[in-house]
């Protein structure tokens, strides 16, 4: 099929865990919901409502920092039963219009309806029941973009949150993402965007002018990328069998922490946390990779892909010891360590292979 002929919708739900608590809680009604961290721990912000989103607060904020914008906002641990729930309430909704849906996360997804022949074949007035259908059933609301590939569908369903409903055609397109700024495009984020400023790069239409060497020279493999979403091109197909690609875990402590022996220790248990998920889903890795925050916020990753299937028996020691070399811990003070899996195998593959001794 055309790319141009193709019919997809972006559904994304508004403000979801707090939406989910002021449904379950109508004394939460109309009122700064934040879901996250309490403001007295060294917590982050999850989401928050509307009504708290008028005081500047955003996901990924330090709760403290959200308690000083908003001091009378309600703080609420989250519930993610609660949320796996009404998701798994509204997947069901997706698959009454279409086979062809790409979840992203528990509150949004990419649905192919360009073979969905009700409704006069209109994705628009498909996107606009399934909204219907979404606070039906679950009372909760969600916006919706509609364009002919995902890049301009995730675009048009952030243009009029919330409950918004954003149709981008095939003829409006070009003009649409020449008007953009660059920083509201999804896939650029703020250091990107900075860099762009700094190359003059304010519009998409000022993306469009550069050449793809030179996107290529300044961005790397991202250049092809941004060449082709500068002409509101995107060739990425709705994928309904989307695997994840790691598994991971962190976590932000209380007080910072320097000591090296401790933050092994807290590494090695959030290995065993990053495993049993993985186990869960009969999938064995072999990248392991580390995440730190410092004290100052600076975060740094490090990786290494190993020979061999990581596994609980392993001493994982050495592996850590490897990747922290070059790394100011035990100088610097740490807030947050997080650990994630990747390289998936499943545990048929699995049996094709011996374990390894690590330095063999």
């Amino acid at each position: 099929m055309p790319a141009q002929c193709r019919k997809i919708i972006h559904v994304d739900m508004d403000a979801f865990f707090a939406a989910v608590e002021q449904r379950d809680h109508p004394e939460y009604q109309n009122k700064a919901i934040i879901v996250g961290g309490a403001p007295n721990t060294r917590g982050v912000v999850a989401t928050c409502s509307y009504e708290a989103r008028k005081f500047g607060i955003h996901s990924a904020m330090p709760s403290s920092q959200a308690y000083r914008l908003c001091p009378q906002a309600i703080f609420v641990k989250p519930r993610f039963q609660a949320y796996k729930e009404a998701s798994s309430l509204i997947r069901q909704i997706f698959s009454e219009y279409t086979d062809l849906f790409e979840p992203l996360s528990l509150d949004e997804a990419y649905l192919d309806v360009s073979d969905n022949s009700s409704h006069h074949g209109s994705a628009t007035l498909i996107a606009k029941e399934i909204k219907r259908s979404i606070l039906k059933k679950t009372n909760l609301v969600a916006s919706a973009g509609i364009s002919y590939n995902k890049f301009l569908a995730k675009i048009a369903s952030d243009m009029d949150k919330p409950d918004g409903l954003y149709l981008i055609t095939p003829e409006q397109a070009e003009q649409f993402v020449e008007g953009l700024a660059v920083g509201k495009f999804h896939g650029i984020g703020k250091a990107t965007e900075k860099k762009m400023h700094a190359l003059s790069i304010e519009t998409g239409w000022d993306l469009k002018q550069q050449s793809l060497s030179f996107l290529v020279q300044h961005f790397g493999k991202a250049g092809q990328h941004y060449h082709n979403i500068a002409r509101a091109i995107d060739h990425r197909l709705v994928n309904n069998h989307r695997e994840s690609k790691s598994v991971g875990v962190e976590t932000t402590f209380q007080q910072d922490i320097k000591d090296r022996s401790e933050i092994l220790n807290h590494l090695q248990k959030l290995l065993a946390k990053a495993l049993k998920k993985l186990n869960e889903k009969d999938l064995t890795a072999q990248t392991l990779t580390i995440k730190i925050k410092y004290h100052d916020f600076v975060q740094i990753t490090r990786s290494r892909t190993l020979a061999f299937s990581i596994s609980e028996s392993m001493d994982s020691t050495p592996i850590f010891e490897n990747l922290l070399k070059n790394t100011e811990i035990g100088q610097r003070k740490v807030r947050l360590l997080g650990v994630s899996l990747s390289s998936f195998n499943n545990h048929l593959q699995l049996l094709n292979y011996r374990q390894m001794d690590l330095f063999e």
